[in-house]
C-alpha cells in the first residue's frame, strides 16, 4: 500500500489527547475542503493574554537587541517610573513588572511557547 495515498497519524494517550483529537479533526475537514470550524476553547486566546504576549515578543525584541531592563520599562512599562533615581528604581513596581516580563519572555523563546499549544 502506498503509503502518500493512505496517509496516518499517530496520537500519543496523554493529557492533551483529546485536544489533540479536536485538532486533528480540524485539519482533517481542511483536508477535505470543508471549514475546519473555531479553534478549541483551550487554544483560545483571550484578548489580555493576546495582549499579554505582543507585549512579551515586543520585550524580548528589546532584550535581544541589547535593551536594558530600564530601557524597556520606559518603552513598555511606564516611562516615568523609568527615570526614577537608582534607590527608588530598585524598589518600583515597574522595574520589577519589567523583569517578570523578561524572565516570561525568555522562558517562552526558550520552550515554553509549547505551553501555548496545550492551552496553557
Amino acid at each position: 500500500m502506498d503509503a502518500a495515498r493512505r496517509p496516518a497519524l499517530i496520537l500519543p494517550l496523554d493529557a492533551a489527547f483529546e485536544l489533540r483529537v479536536m485538532v486533528l479533526s480540524r485539519f482533517y475537514r481542511r483536508l477535505r475542503g470543508r471549514v475546519a470550524g473555531p479553534l478549541p476553547q483551550a487554544l483560545q486566546l483571550t484578548p489580555l493574554r493576546r495582549a499579554r504576549l505582543i507585549l512579551l515578543l515586543h520585550a524580548l525584541d528589546f532584550r535581544l537587541a541589547g535593551a536594558r531592563p530600564r530601557d524597556i520599562a520606559a518603552a513598555l512599562v511606564d516611562a516615568r517610573e523609568a527615570t526614577l533615581p537608582a534607590l527608588e528604581w530598585k524598589s518600583s513596581a515597574a522595574r520589577r513588572r519589567t523583569n517578570r516580563m523578561i524572565a516570561d519572555a525568555i522562558g517562552l523563546m526558550n520552550g515554553e511557547y509549547r505551553k501555548l499549544l496545550c492551552g496553557g
